[in-house]
């Protein structure tokens, strides 16, 4: 796992700003492996709403579910309840249906479990989208 050290995730959150998708990208990889997320949820959040390159969307999402993880879920389901570029929100959409647990089915109730927790949670924003994901179980 990356040091996140105090200079480590001042770094990442710097290259977020970057003019380069691909430095914005690996910042989103980067910051998606910080032991607690939240301290950096505001910059993830603007990562996976990227709105010149849906690179930083794909990765960005890809490294939070990776985590496998409820904040790194919750994190990719409030990002695709309020994205407003259709393209981002595709990609976003791509991301949670291609989570390796769906794919492989290995681990899969674990994500089911995770999807009605966060159906149960009081973000209605973060509900609706775990919801969604449930109903298309059914």
């Amino acid at each position: 796992m990356d040091d996140f050290t105090e200079q480590g995730p001042r770094d990442a959150i710097a290259a977020a700003e970057s003019p380069a998708w691909s430095v914005r990208a690996a910042a989103g990889r980067r910051l998606a492996t910080a032991p607690h997320i939240g301290g950096v949820a505001g910059v993830l959040h603007r990562l996976l709403l990227d709105a010149q390159d849906t690179g930083v969307t794909s990765d960005t999402a890809s490294a939070l579910l990776a985590r496998r993880d409820l904040a790194g879920l919750r994190a990719v389901l409030a990002a695709r309840a309020v994205a407003s570029d259709e393209g981002t929100a595709d990609q976003l959409a791509a991301e949670l249906d291609c989570d390796p647990r769906w794919a492989t089915g290995q681990d899969v109730d674990e994500l089911i479990v995770q999807l009605r927790t966060l159906a149960a949670g009081r973000d209605p924003d973060v509900r609706n989208e775990a919801m969604l994901r449930l109903t298309r179980l059914r």
